[in-house]
C-alpha cells in the first residue's frame, strides 16, 4: 500500500494511505486553509470520534447527529476554519458514498471505467467542483496508482509530470512547499 506523505505528520498521513474515505474527506476539507490542515483534519475526526476508530466509517458519519457533528468540527482545535458548514458538506459527502457506493469510497475509482468516468465519479460527490475533481484524479494516478486510461488528460494540468501544483505533488516539506509557491504565484497573477 502506497504510503502517502501530505501532512508531514505521520498519524494523519497514516490514515490517508489506509482509508479512502478519510482521503476524500481531506480533499473536501482542502479549502481556503492550509493543505496541511485539511488533510490532517480526517485524523483530528478520527480520534474525536467515540472508541477511537481504526478509520473513517462514512456510514458513522452519515448518520452523527447535526449537533454531535457540528462540536466534532468544532474542537478546540477546529478541524476547519468554516467548521459548520464544512460539517454539513462532510455529512453529505458520507451520505453520498453510503449511498452510491456501498459506503466504500475505493468503489468510486476502483469501478471507474476510464479516466473520463473517474472524473465524472469523482465531480459528482458532494464539495467537488471541476478543479478539486481534477485534483483528486491526479492525486488517484500519482500517488495511488490509479490510473485508468485517460486519467493524465481527466485530470487535465494536475495530472501532468514534473510539476508542483497541487497536493498531487506532495510527497515532503520541499514538495509542500514548491506547491505553495506555486499557488501563491497564481493567485498573484489573478490579482494581476
Amino acid at each position: 500500500m502506497p504510503q502517502l506523505h501530505l501532512t508531514q505528520d505521520d498519524a494523519a498521513d497514516a490514515l490517508l494511505s489506509r482509508d479512502p474515505f478519510a482521503l476524500l474527506v481531506g480533499m473536501l476539507l482542502d479549502q481556503q486553509i492550509r493543505m496541511e490542515t485539511a488533510f490532517a483534519g480526517p485524523e483530528r475526526i478520527r480520534s474525536r470520534l467515540p472508541g477511537a476508530p481504526d478509520r473513517l466509517d462514512p456510514a458513522v458519519l452519515a448518520a452523527l447527529p447535526e449537533a454531535d457533528l457540528a462540536a466534532l468540527m468544532a474542537g478546540p482545535p477546529a478541524v476547519h476554519r468554516y467548521h459548520g458548514s464544512m460539517g454539513r458538506r462532510l455529512q453529505d459527502l458520507a451520505r453520498a458514498v453510503v449511498d452510491d457506493h456501498g459506503g466504500d469510497a475505493a468503489r468510486i475509482w476502483v469501478d471507474a471505467a476510464d479516466g473520463p468516468d473517474l472524473l465524472r465519479r469523482v465531480r459528482a460527490l458532494p464539495g467537488f467542483g471541476e478543479q478539486k475533481a481534477r485534483i483528486f484524479v491526479a492525486l488517484l494516478g500519482k500517488q495511488l496508482g490509479v490510473r485508468p486510461d485517460g486519467w493524465r488528460e481527466a485530470a487535465g494540468e494536475y495530472g501532468e509530470d514534473g510539476v508542483h501544483r497541487s497536493v498531487a505533488d506532495v510527497v515532503d516539506e520541499a514538495s509542500t512547499a514548491r506547491v505553495r509557491e506555486f499557488k501563491q504565484q497564481r493567485k498573484a497573477a489573478a490579482r494581476g
